[in-house]
């Protein structure tokens, strides 16, 4: 350990993604069905490409469906465990607007999401603002597919955010987000759990 020590981080999206967002920016995005299947092509796009899991997250206008942010996991490309989809997207909306709560002056924000928040992003999207979190679905799916672990997540996840303003929409094409996580799952990328479950006295 002979490098100096660090005083900064960068993150930044995949040159593929950062390309597409004037695009993406223009694309119909009205219905929950047309936001959510934007999701799983860029989660599914992203792993393939090499910059992290199967994850991608969007942040759009409730109402409109005006994209406000796009993220991806850029863990293995970043080389930093916290970039996954939820905390990139979430960065970036807080970034563009210009304020840490994405829910101030009465906005009304989406945070759309191709699985269940593990437990980081749990915390990432309670405080972030943001008014709705959708989601295609939760479960152990996702784990058992991937391989990843998700941490150990609230038993009562849902209530937690409504009884913070969040409203939680679950199930909306779930099929899809397995199919990336089984394509995934099936391929010989990198699951970068940095350890797995051990028990007392093994650490």
């Amino acid at each position: 350990m002979d490098a100096a020590l660090a005083t900064h981080f960068t993150v930044a999206l995949p040159d593929w993604l950062r390309a597409e967002l004037d695009s993406l920016a223009d694309r119909p995005l009205g219905s929950a069905e047309e936001r959510m299947a934007l999701v799983h092509e860029l989660a599914d796009r992203n792993w393939r490409a090499g910059n992290g899991g199967p994850f991608a997250a969007i942040v759009v206008d409730a109402a409109s469906g005006a994209l406000v942010s796009a993220g991806v996991n850029v863990v293995l490309s970043s080389g930093l465990s916290s970039t996954h989809a939820e905390v990139t997207a979430l960065s970036l909306a807080q970034r563009r607007l210009g304020r840490w709560d994405l829910g101030a002056d009465g906005a009304d924000l989406e945070l759309l999401v191709n699985w269940r928040p593990c437990v980081m992003c749990y915390g990432a999207t309670m405080w972030s603002g943001v008014r709705r979190l959708t989601i295609a679905g939760d479960g152990p799916e996702c784990e058992d597919l991937t391989g990843f672990d998700e941490g150990p997540m609230h038993p009562d996840w849902v209530g937690e955010f409504e009884r913070r303003g969040i409203r939680v929409t679950t199930g909306l094409l779930r099929d899809e987000a397995l199919a990336v996580f089984r394509a995934y799952g099936a391929s010989d990328a990198v699951v970068y759990n940095a350890r797995g479950s051990v028990e007392p006295g093994d650490a």
